[in-house]
């Protein structure tokens, strides 16, 4: 198989987040790209929350959300795509956990596992993270393929503590540029 593309496409999930600049812009603008791009469809966003900065504090909140992409792109170049996003977008790395302008991770692609030194999958902390699992949760699918997956958020939610340090920012017509919810 070739490592950058594959004969069908999978669903892939992903995280996004923002704290720099016009972070719900910059959010809106990485979808756009992703869209765009020629192995990637954007098929399904979750609404946007904003966060507490996790790790390192002393940054301004962040805006977080989920997207289910459709891809013909393997797992590595599916992340490669993603990270030429992130640099196009002006994506520094001098902090870890750090202030950021944009934050793709890819999170599951059709319940394979892979440990690479670039990727593993699924993403290691994504059960760990209020941020992740609370958008991710609003794209999961309860009664199809990623049932599997739909069942290990849910199971990962209600233990989770953190969820407190989220809110509604916006719903989910990201192509519309939809309002600020102001809850």
């Amino acid at each position: 198989m070739n490592i950058h593309s594959t004969s069908e496409a999978s669903e892939a999930y992903i995280a996004l987040g923002a704290n720099l600049g016009n972070r719900e812009g910059t959010l809106k603008e990485a979808l756009q790209r992703l869209d765009r791009h020629e192995g990637i469809e954007v098929v399904r966003c979750s609404s946007i929350y904003e966060t507490e900065p996790v790790g390192y504090l002393d940054q301004p909140q962040f805006l977080n959300m989920a997207a289910a992409l459709r891809t013909t792109l393997a797992p590595e170049a599916l992340l490669q795509a993603m990270l030429e996003i992130e640099n196009q977008l002006g994506r520094v790395r001098d902090i870890r956990y750090g202030p950021r302008t944009v934050d793709l991770d890819l999170l599951w692609v059709d319940g394979q596992t892979l440990d690479t030194p670039d990727l593993t999958l699924p993403h290691p902390r994504m059960m760990e993270r209020a941020f992740v699992l609370v958008p991710l949760s609003d794209i999961v699918p309860q009664d199809d393929s990623q049932s599997l997956l739909y069942g290990k958020l849910a199971a990962a939610l209600q233990d989770l503590d953190g969820k407190e340090g989220m809110r509604l920012w916006t719903s989910k017509e990201w192509e519309d540029g939809s309002e600020h919810s102001g809850s």
